[in-house]
């Protein structure tokens, strides 16, 4: 297909929303502020799509993809997508996926091609990156006709205008791109970013919309937890992977220890080996990890009647276990199970097949 007629296709699909787009080639490029120049399309069932994908984020210096999803998938797509890994594009396996692009680099195009789906519906598509499919989605209507964008779900907020009123204007109802702020849609809500005093591989977990804790995926352990709000993953996203993401609220507990665990009488500090973690009871991320002959998993959930923090473990190991609790990290702890002596707790083996560990603020933590 010519270059002018891709463009005219481009310009029908982006000014008149409501009528189905006259051929199967749409071009769709990933722009600044995190979002995606068309927002929806429609293509008529079982017919040829061909689908130009550029990177042309003039802005940030990062990869982005492009991913369909059954009818009402994308959500599930995001969550699932925190748990994929760089190797495999950072798209989770399973039949909500229809068709995808791998990562597509800045300034670098891709072209996608499928058959679109007999069955009339809604079909969402995404940016899967870490973090990104919060903010960067859009829809293609197969067979069906999409509400007006300004009431349509399946479009991102911020993209929800009306096409602009005459030629070459803005028109009132121009976008306006807001940061994109982690609040999440449902708790707990989990995002992976580069957090301050963890690195690259934190797992920041809202337990509630006020309390939120940091898991570095990385040494395997907590790293802090605080009150307020979740994290600004703006800074991030839009860098080139040299800014953090921003805590947003008060940190009340702030590990300044080593790792916690010791096994069998040896002081030597183990190291750990993360094995990833999986959503249990309503989307609570289950930790595991291994420390020498122990398997570890550790679900942490917010405490009840107040601030901070329980951890419960189900550790199946044939050695003794010590925790080693930091008494400068702002909190108390109180185990269910094993034997606490200062601020050392021992556990047997059968101990520490389930046990928890509660942690609540100190008087100085708290503002």
């Amino acid at each position: 297909m010519l270059p002018s007629l891709v463009a005219l296709v481009t310009v029908l699909a982006a000014s008149a929303p409501h009528a189905p787009v006259a051929d199967t080639v749409i071009q769709i490029n990933a722009v600044p502020g995190m979002r995606f120049n068309l927002p929806r399309f429609e293509v008529a069932p079982g017919t040829k799509v061909t689908i130009l994908f550029r990177n042309a984020d003039s802005q940030a210096d990062m990869p982005h993809n492009l991913i369909f999803t059954r009818p009402g998938k994308r959500a599930a797509v995001v969550q699932a997508a925190l748990q994929a890994t760089a190797a495999q594009q950072y798209v989770p396996p399973g039949p909500d996926v229809l068709f995808r692009t791998p990562l597509v680099a800045r300034r670098e195009s891709f072209t996608l091609t499928f058959t679109a789906p007999a069955t009339a519906g809604a079909y969402p598509y995404v940016c899967t990156f870490p973090g990104h499919g919060f903010v960067m989605y859009g829809v293609m209507y197969v067979g069906t006709t999409p509400p007006p964008i300004t009431a349509d779900e399946n479009v991102p907020p911020e993209q929800r205008v009306a096409p602009p009123a005459g030629r070459g204007g803005r028109g009132a109802g121009a976008p306006v791109i807001r940061q994109a702020i982690s609040f999440g849609t449902t708790f707990p809500a989990v995002s992976r970013g580069f957090l301050p005093e963890s690195g690259p591989a934190s797992i920041a977990v809202a337990l509630t919309p006020e309390r939120s804790y940091n898991f570095d995926a990385g040494v395997s352990y907590l790293r802090f937890a605080w009150n307020g709000g979740f994290v600004d993953n703006f800074a991030h996203w839009r860098g080139n992977g040299d800014a953090y993401t921003d805590v947003i609220g008060n940190v009340w507990y702030r590990s300044k220890a080593n790792f916690p665990w010791r096994i069998g009488s040896s002081d030597s500090i183990p190291k750990a080996q993360f094995k990833g973690y999986r959503l249990v009871q309503g989307g609570y991320p289950e930790f595991h990890y291994q420390i020498g002959d122990a398997d570890v998993r550790e679900l942490i959930t917010a405490r009840e009647g107040g601030p901070g923090l329980v951890r419960t473990f189900e550790i199946t190991t044939t050695s003794t276990l010590r925790f080693i609790t930091d008494p400068e990290g702002g909190a108390n702890f109180a185990a269910s199970a094993g034997q606490m002596r200062g601020r050392v707790l021992t556990l047997t083996p059968e101990q520490a097949r389930r046990f928890s560990i509660t942690m609540t603020p100190t008087a100085q933590s708290l503002p």
